[in-house]
């Protein structure tokens, strides 16, 4: 991925990144880009694998924009099929959202022209049918700002994603063990068999959150004792087991080396592109601070280990020590054994060899809200009171595996209607025992409670909301349109986890 520094040997190391190199050069602000979205080829456990991807002008997956540059693309399908990008996180114009919903499907060899005036931070762009984002039909939006441009540090990017050599087709026939019928739409999977469900359970964590020792920068929060509104259930974890984890592409049996500076400082870009798969971030013995979630700055939160769901974004600022060791930053799967990554290496540094499983089991991510207790957004929403309350019941099952919003699955979905301007305060309310990632598009929207207690939270657009417990956001409603509002884990996107946001004009 892209490394950005002020120091000049970085140069030579940047000019040797893999296939994921985004580029970053001076552009006019009139300047359009292209984006194709096609089939390429990357080696996954020594094999040679067929994945979909977004390929730049320059054969690099995403983009990179610079500080005050439009988002002016034209993105052509090379595809055989009809598809959808969305660009996660961004707020366009309704009409150029990528929601199957409310935009056109791009047809084959159609090229279709995007521009809009982007929103600077950490994001990503991926297809909005549940089978291609599995082929990893997905890729970063990087939109720098000029504090980027300004600050003495390398960035680094990492895309996570979960992969399997099964076709998409199978992995969700296997995931929802489907008998026939679907629940997701015109563009979501067709009738499947019913296949093997892989999932594992974990008791429920309660106030203590056992297992992951005490977050750094969240001492004194005592216990939070019925914060979620769990009790010691089982819950359901990791719908399926995938054949690898990748970052940029790459699993850690052949990991990407950054080559960085002794004493030097980095941004890491962490991005959450996998289908069905929640991590957490380990920067070892590296002391980190959490610096933005989903595109938007939060107080700056000190910790070696950060959650992040299918759809997040986060930015993570670290100093490099002057050993001239080389360090990983690895995903941690949740409630499995797998792992992924990338390795820092100063020049001349030794190399380590990592397995891709860890010795122990990691911890769930679902029902550990402790991090999103402790972030404080910098640029909180103006203190107004809500115009609408709205409580959206989030619902499902592992068998039979479909997963429903305010009791309705996709097909037979009730549109929640608010007036354009309202401020509307929205608690998603899970009573099923899987957490769910929720993304609302459209809107930017701040955590202001969770499990009833009330924070002064992160801005997001997209929440984890764990099982058998609760999250409220805030937000204003935007463009008076329809916006697409989803679980961002395919599996259950696919089996119907979806509904609109309409947002009316007033007079």
């Amino acid at each position: 991925m892209t490394r950005y520094s002020r120091r000049g040997f970085l140069a030579a190391s940047a000019a040797v990144s893999a296939s994921l190199l985004l580029p970053a050069r001076a552009r006019a602000a009139t300047d359009r880009l292209s984006l194709t979205a096609g089939t390429r080829t990357i080696e996954v456990n020594g094999r040679a694998a067929t994945v979909l991807g977004l390929t730049n002008g320059t054969g690099g997956q995403g983009l990179t924009l610079d500080p005050g540059q439009r988002f002016a693309v034209d993105l052509t399908n090379g595809l055989d099929a009809e598809t959808i990008i969305h660009w996660h996180g961004q707020i366009p114009p309704n009409a150029q959202d990528g929601a199957p919903n409310t935009n056109p499907m791009l047809k084959v060899g159609e090229r279709r022209a995007y521009d809009y005036a982007p929103r600077p931070g950490t994001f990503w762009m991926h297809s909005h049918i549940p089978q291609q984002e599995i082929a990893l039909l997905a890729a970063p939006l990087i939109v720098r700002s000029a504090e980027d441009v300004a600050a003495d540090r390398q960035e680094v990017v990492m895309f996570l994603h979960d992969f399997s050599f099964k076709s998409p087709d199978d992995v969700l026939a296997e995931t929802t063990g489907s008998s026939g019928g679907h629940h997701g739409g015109a563009h979501a999977p067709a009738p499947m068999d019913h296949g093997a469900m892989h999932h594992g359970e974990t008791a429920a964590p309660t106030g203590g959150m056992s297992g992951m020792g005490e977050m750094p920068g969240m001492s004194g929060m005592g216990n939070m004792s019925g914060m979620s509104g769990m009790s010691e259930m089982p819950m359901d974890l990791n719908d399926f087991d995938f054949d690898a984890y990748l970052t940029n592409d790459r699993t850690l049996d052949d990991p990407e080396v950054v080559t960085v500076e002794r004493n030097g400082r980095l941004r890491l870009r962490i991005i959450n592109g996998a289908s069905m798969t929640a991590y957490w971030i380990d920067t070892g013995e590296l002391q980190a601070r959490l610096v933005a979630v989903d595109g938007d700055a939060v107080a700056p939160l000190a910790g070696t280990r950060f959650p992040i769901a299918s759809g997040q974004r986060m930015e993570i600022d670290l100093d490099m020590p002057g050993d001239g060791i080389a360090r990983p930053v690895l995903a941690l799967r949740e409630g499995a054994h797998e792992q992924t990554g990338l390795i820092l290496a100063p020049q001349g540094a030794a190399v380590p060899r990592l397995a891709t499983r860890a010795e122990t089991e990691t911890p769930p991510v679902a029902g550990d809200m402790r991090q999103e207790l402790a972030l404080r957004a910098v640029s909180p929403l103006a203190a107004r009171e809500p115009d609408v309350r709205q409580m959206v019941m989030l619902g499902g099952a592992m068998a039979p595996y479909v997963w429903t919003i305010n009791d309705a699955v996709w097909e037979d979905h009730r549109p929640i209607t608010v007036p354009q301007g309202a401020r509307v305060e929205m608690m998603f309310h899970n009573m099923s025992m899987m957490a769910h990632p929720m993304h609302l598009h459209g809107h930017v929207f701040q955590v202001v409670a969770v499990g009833g207690q009330p924070v002064q939270g992160a801005l997001r657009d997209t929440v984890f909301v764990p099982a058998m417990g609760s999250v409220t956001v805030a937000f204003d409603a935007g463009e008076a349109a329809r916006w697409m509002m989803h679980c961002h884990h395919m599996g259950h996107l696919a089996t119907g986890m979806m509904t609109e946001l309409q947002v009316r004009a007033t007079a």
